[in-house]
């Protein structure tokens, strides 16, 4: 309990608010090493998934890159890239390796989400005269959404945790109060590191299922909870 209690004090130290290594400038660089990697992972991801999801052509190659991505060690993977690109390209080379650990679950979120709908109801749109554009747009879309910022949620949540060795390479990040303090043995730095990087992770998560839950159709919903009634009923009436 002693040492949760030095965390806690570590972390509310007015120490943590000044210089170079402050908590809201760690926050803030965690953050945006995950904003942009993210960003570009979708830019590159979702396109790609959307097409085979809706072509239906590809999937086994997708399946295949994202399992070797997803198996790729992350830190070796940075380590790699710093020795291929000069250690003055350090941060490029972290933005390259957070943006491969993020495009597997992207990519599978955008292709799964199209593949998962209902083939009747494509059907039934095109036979009411709506083009191929319309179709996507219009059906796929929609009802693709919630799969997608499903995995988003892995994503951002992958990155997060991955942008906490970049202090190992000077990136700063949350994580730099844990690479610190695991040589000066200040294991109550450590855990204060560890407790905000987790905190970040569970907030992030938090908004990302609360997005996904919204991002279902209505429809769905309310046709969810309709065939919930009976099942109500029945166990009342039981009772």
């Amino acid at each position: 309990m002693n040492l949760f209690a030095d965390a806690f004090a570590w972390l509310f130290s007015p120490d943590r608010l000044k210089g170079q290594y402050a908590l809201p400038v760690l926050l803030e660089q965690h953050l945006l090493y995950t904003a942009v990697s993210v960003l570009i992972a979708i830019v590159i991801a979702v396109p790609i998934g959307w097409l085979i999801g809706h072509t239906g052509r590809g999937r086994e190659v997708a399946v295949a890159v994202s399992g070797a991505a997803r198996a790729v060690p992350s830190f070796g993977l940075l380590v790699l890239l710093i020795l291929l690109l000069g250690v003055i390209q350090t941060p490029l080379a972290a933005v390259i390796t957070f943006v491969l650990l993020a495009i597997p679950p992207l990519l599978a979120g955008a292709y799964s989400g199209l593949e998962a709908i209902d083939r009747r109801v494509v059907d039934a749109a095109k036979a009411m005269g709506m083009t191929p554009w319309q179709v996507f747009v219009k059906v796929e879309l929609p009802l693709g959404l919630p799969l997608l910022i499903g995995g988003l949620r892995s994503a951002v949540l992958q990155v997060i945790a991955t942008v906490t060795i970049g202090a190992w390479v000077n990136l700063g990040g949350l994580g730099w109060p844990i690479i610190q303090g695991i040589p000066l043995r200040r294991f109550d730095q450590v855990l204060a590191g560890a407790i905000l990087v987790a905190l970040l992770a569970l907030i992030a998560d938090l908004l990302l299922a609360l997005a996904q839950k919204a991002a279902v159709p209505r429809g769905l919903r309310d046709g969810r909870s309709t065939s919930r009634a009976p099942r109500r009923r029945a166990r009342l009436q039981a009772a």
